[in-house]
């Protein structure tokens, strides 16, 4: 295996644990930790890998998974907050309007049932830029 295919193999576990533990206190050295690099070498080679920072990556699975459950009326705004990682409702409100567009509350007024494979929602509904 070459040095190149290593490291994307180690860039890739640390993002199937952000994905999979989106919802759990994660930071950069934890990450570069599970990649086996050092903090800095693992943001740099991860925005050269992925195209963002682990950071904005972290941020936008969280907003993907909370506009999932903002469909839902079943949970109030600050419960999904915390249900995808997020500690305060201000950051969460501020990092779902820089990403979506809309508040999460407004979001939630707009959802609506749609009858289209569940594929296509994700790919036209996924948030496409921060801020």
């Amino acid at each position: 295996m070459s040095p190149g295919e290593d490291q994307n193999r180690r860039l890739l576990r640390a993002r199937d644990a952000m994905d999979r533990d989106f919802a759990k206190p994660l930071d950069v050295p934890a990450l570069a930790r599970i990649a086996l690099m050092s903090p800095t070498h693992f943001t740099r080679s991860f925005r050269a890998t992925f195209g963002e920072t682990p950071h904005r990556y972290l941020q936008r699975r969280r907003i993907e998974r909370a506009m999932a459950l903002l469909g839902s009326p079943s949970a109030t705004v600050t419960e999904v907050a915390a249900k995808v990682g997020f500690e305060s409702l201000g950051t969460f409100s501020r990092t779902f309007r820089a990403i979506v567009g809309v508040s999460p509350t407004g979001f939630r007024a707009g959802a609506r049932p749609v009858a289209v494979p569940v594929c296509f929602v994700k790919a036209w509904t996924r948030p496409s830029r921060f801020g």
